[in-house]
């Protein structure tokens, strides 16, 4: 369990658990809160229509106009937080997600600082300052990946959060094995897409390609486990 191997942590490393779940949501808030003020601030400066698309190349190929733009993502983030506020408590197997709850609140901070990352390159970009927002986006989700990934090497099997297929929901067994070969492909995923990002126009392929065949691999993993678990359970006949 996540929160008795962070609570051994604490004691053995004298280390005060001061944070809790809402201290970590306020973080996440916080990071919403910047995106919106960001919003406010600079929108005198902005264009009319303001670049909220680029190509494999980094190139503009999409705008919107200005106050849709600003407000586009600081709202979606707020709806989106208190959608992951919820989640912990209305899923019916709650208490499998108490178990990696600090796991779960440090993703919805990254996720939140995903977002007010590509926000914020957003706003620089169309202050006047280019440069290859391609690169910058395969970056953020490099790190969102990678953590994801961390979060799946930690979940218990729920109905909100993880691979969830027909035969992870129906076995401990599949979602334990699945969830630990899918963290390691996502962290690799995340890996290839950073070297990507010295590849130019191609990098956007060191990142779809690999994520593509984790989630292509996991589902097939996930089928042949159970399966696997069906004919171990079966009685042998003569």
């Amino acid at each position: 369990m996540a929160d008795v191997r962070i609570a051994r942590f604490i004691k053995e490393n004298g280390v005060p658990n001061t944070m809790n779940s809402r201290h970590r949501f306020l973080i996440a808030t916080a990071f919403v809160v910047i995106s919106g003020v960001m919003s406010v601030l600079t929108a005198p400066a902005l264009p009319a229509r303001m670049a909220i698309h680029w190509n494999a190349a980094g190139q503009p190929d999409g705008t919107m106009p200005k106050v849709t733009a600003l407000a586009l993502l600081p709202a979606m983030t707020a709806v989106l937080l208190v959608v992951f506020a919820l989640v912990p408590r209305i899923d019916p197997l709650r208490e499998n997600i108490a178990s990696f709850r600090p796991v779960y609140d440090w993703f919805v901070v990254v996720f939140t600082a995903f977002i007010t990352v590509i926000h914020v390159g957003v706003v620089v970009f169309n202050l006047g300052y280019e440069f290859d927002f391609t690169l910058l986006i395969l970056a953020a989700v490099a790190g969102l990946f990678y953590y994801v990934g961390v979060l799946l090497e930690h979940a218990e099997r729920n109905w909100f959060v993880g691979i969830r297929t027909p035969w992870t929901l129906s076995s401990d067994v599949v979602w334990n094995r699945t969830h630990r070969l899918g963290g390691r492909l996502f962290k690799l995923t995340a890996l290839v897409a950073l070297v990507g990002l010295f590849f130019g126009e191609y990098a956007i392929y060191f990142l779809v390609v690999p994520a593509l065949l984790t989630a292509g691999i996991t589902i097939v993993y996930s089928y042949y486990r159970y399966e696997q678990l069906e004919d171990d359970s079966e009685p042998a006949t003569e």
